[in-house]
């Protein structure tokens, strides 16, 4: 297990699993510390994410996992260290990184077709399919197939359940074969039949492209029977691990800052504080790190894909396309 942060020692510094030590680095954080508003998100922390790795990212509310997202896009500066990706250096509008950014309701009244709303991450400037070159149109036809979405892309984005505009979602990061996907809180609002549909979904997609998936959540339950390690966060530390390694008393009680308890029954884990599901009390607060609820929604993907166009939705959640 690889935990970092505050007062930890460097001796406490360990080599990733096993389970990826054969594969190439595709995200790699050296002693970083991350600020926002005048708040450590997290301090001198190292942790390395490998080629086909699937990472359920997880913490208390406004530990930082949103942030830590940010600043593998580059929209976030890291107050020290240094975060590389593929080896180079983070950089803005990055073709090697698919993004999902939280989303709720912005995008259930609009009448898009599913396949144009694909085809909008492609080339912000224009507006689907019909404009755009047969380079683009293939691109899209593949991600469509994918994740299993034709069917989805002939009808409006308001006719679509949750998990359906989740597919088309995932679709819109496939854009341009990233190497690194950043799911930001992928199941909220969903109910447990669509959680579980996605998770699969994103497993399965992972599995055959063979990249790197970070998954954020609120829940480790989700995603129990697809992850390859877990990512904690909180008061300033990481912890990076196997679910057994990770999910412990002693490893979330430093990271919850206050004593806590980690129970299991059923094949489920419950963590608990007291006689209180934290993972539960903290989706019932639910808010984004900068204490209200504006979400950033980024796909550029550089060289043809490199334009963005940006559009308010009636909720005031503003959305990069």
């Amino acid at each position: 297990m690889n935990v970092t942060g505050r007062s930890t020692p460097a001796d406490a510094l360990t080599n990733p699993s096993n389970r990826g030590r054969s594969r190439a680095p595709v995200l790699e954080l050296d002693r970083v510390t991350l600020e926002l508003g005048g708040r450590t998100i997290l301090r001198d922390t190292g942790f390395v994410v490998n080629q086909g790795e699937f990472i359920g990212v997880l913490g208390p509310n406004g530990a930082g996992k949103t942030t830590l997202m940010r600043a593998v896009l580059g929209l976030v500066p890291a107050a020290s260290g240094a975060i590389r990706v593929l080896g180079q250096p983070v950089e803005r509008g990055n073709a090697s990184i698919g993004y999902m950014p939280q989303t709720r309701s912005a995008l259930a009244g609009r009448r898009v077709r599913g396949r144009d709303f694909v085809a909008m991450a492609a080339d912000g400037h224009r507006w689907g399919l019909p404009h755009a070159d047969s380079k683009t149109r293939a691109d899209v036809e593949r991600v469509l197939d994918l994740v299993g979405g034709r069917k989805l892309a002939e009808r409006p984005l308001s006719e679509l359940s949750g998990g359906e505009r989740q597919r088309l979602l995932l679709a819109q990061c496939l854009l341009g074969n990233p190497k690194l996907l950043l799911l930001d809180e992928p199941l909220i609002s969903l109910d447990p039949h669509h959680q579980k549909t996605v998770v699969e979904l994103v497993r399965r997609v992972q599995q055959e492209l063979g990249i790197a998936v970070l998954f954020s959540a609120h829940e480790l339950n989700p995603l129990l029977h697809a992850l390859d390690r877990v990512l904690y966060l909180g008061s300033g530390v990481a912890a990076l691990g196997t679910v057994d390694e990770v999910i412990t008393r002693p490893v979330l009680s430093r990271l919850y800052g206050s004593p806590i308890d980690v129970m299991r029954v059923n094949g489920r884990i419950f963590v608990m504080s007291g006689d209180v599901e934290v993972e539960k009390h903290d989706h019932e607060h639910e808010h984004d790190e900068n204490g209200g609820h504006s979400h950033s929604h980024s796909h550029d993907h550089g060289g043809a894909h490199g334009h963005s166009h940006q559009h308010d939705s009636r909720d005031g959640h503003t959305h990069d396309v």
